[in-house]
């Protein structure tokens, strides 16, 4: 196994963090790294704002549900999808871009954000720095739009905590390889595998709060986070942002 494999197969969550600053050098290289991930059509649609500042980063954490990990960690990226820069290319050509408006404009933003997020990542890993990405970064995504000043056209996806990690966390197990790897075509009947997952999950969660009570199997977790909507207000900043997600099919 080479020593990319070996350190993406090695990768955790880190949300405590060591009072230890990050290199410009190396924040420059991680940054290098996520610009080098792939992007719909070379758009480029990916913006990231670093957060290094203990006033906004307490303020980020609190929006993010009081997420105690931003503070600590010397650096918080933000990873925006950006459409900012095509509506000005669009100004450029003396065009308008309809295609902001459909919704497969966001899946393509969210993609691109996801991969360079993971490019980050793995850069960082290499430098020898943890990370831990936030979704939180949407639970009060109105305000931090504000708050980074966006414009319009540019949307909050994701934070990533990035330092040098206090402690070495367990890894979590992943499902089995035979729920995620379908052949020729996908396969529903899955609850066996999940069934067996839970049996893991199950034993992970009991070993790390050494809990002997706890009952919280994956499918338990998983369905609680779903239950109902988790983050509102995300439709009213995608508004505010410009995203109407109209379908254009059924204008013509």
């Amino acid at each position: 196994m080479n020593e990319v494999v070996k350190s993406l197969m090695n990768h955790r969550s880190y949300r405590q963090y060591l009072d230890r600053q990050v290199k410009e050098e190396n924040l420059n290289t991680i940054i290098k790294a996520a610009q080098a991930a792939p992007s719909w059509i070379h758009g480029q649609q990916v913006s990231i704002i670093s957060i290094k500042d203990p006033i906004r980063k307490d303020k980020l954490a609190q929006l993010c549900g009081n997420q105690n990990h931003i503070r600590q960690a010397p650096i918080f990226l933000v990873f925006c999808a950006d459409f900012y820069r095509a509506k000005l290319c669009g100004d450029l050509e003396g065009m308008t871009l309809e295609a902001l408006h459909q919704v497969d404009s966001l899946l393509v933003g969210a993609t691109d954000v996801g991969l360079s997020m993971s490019y980050a990542i793995a850069a960082a890993e290499s430098l020898g720095l943890g990370t831990v990405p936030i979704g939180g970064i949407r639970r009060n995504s109105l305000d931090v739009t504000d708050l980074l000043e966006l414009p319009k056209y540019v949307i909050p996806i994701s934070g990533l905590c990035l330092g040098y990690g206090a402690e070495e966390p367990a890894q979590k197990p992943r499902l089995p390889q035979a729920a995620v790897l379908h052949d020729e075509k996908y396969n529903p009947q899955q609850e066996e595998l999940l069934q067996e997952y839970n049996r893991s999950f199950f034993q992970f969660e009991r070993n790390q709060t050494g809990n002997e009570t706890s009952t919280l199997t994956w499918s338990k977790r998983v369905a609680n986070f779903y239950k109902n909507p988790y983050y509102l207000g995300v439709e009213k900043m995608l508004q505010k942002q410009g995203f109407n997600c109209e379908d254009i099919s059924k204008q013509k």
